[in-house]
């Protein structure tokens, strides 16, 4: 049996933060379980002080084929660069032409800006038929749109 895997993000405000990657990724947040009506809900059945509860959020695919994001709030801010980060593919791959991946990228990092990211720097490589935009989510995780 394969493994599946979830992606964790430590960060300063993990529902702000999902909510972004759902936006980016078609994802959804993830509801509360059963017989709950939210999260913070099941949280106080578990007994959580509520100035506790803030402290994770998370998202997944609608269609359950991509892994869990986890969002984590942690005490410290982001310091370095990520050693690990998302490519998120939205110019149709290489069955597109490469002026036609160039727009669906470009747009969707217009977008991704008005939704909190940053634009970083855009990346051409023509004899490899490749262009990718490295961006910024809100907390300066760095990822890159292809």
């Amino acid at each position: 049996m394969t493994p599946s895997i979830q992606v964790t993000f430590d960060c300063a405000d993990p529902d702000r933060l999902a909510r972004f990657w759902a936006d980016v990724l078609g994802y959804q947040v993830q509801p509360p379980p059963p017989g709950f009506a939210s999260w913070p809900e099941f949280l106080a059945a578990r007994g959580i002080p509520e100035h506790e509860q803030p402290v994770a959020s998370a998202i997944v695919d609608p269609v359950g084929a991509g892994p869990r994001l986890f969002f984590q709030k942690v005490p410290e801010g982001k310091r370095a660069k990520n050693r690990v980060h998302l490519d998120v593919n939205v110019g149709g791959g290489h069955a597109a032409p490469l002026a036609e991946r160039r727009v669906r990228v470009d747009t969707a990092v217009e977008r991704l800006v008005k939704a909190g990211a940053a634009r970083l720097h855009a990346h051409e490589d023509p004899r490899l038929g490749e262009y990718w935009v490295v961006m910024q989510d809100p907390e300066g995780n760095e990822f890159c749109l292809q």
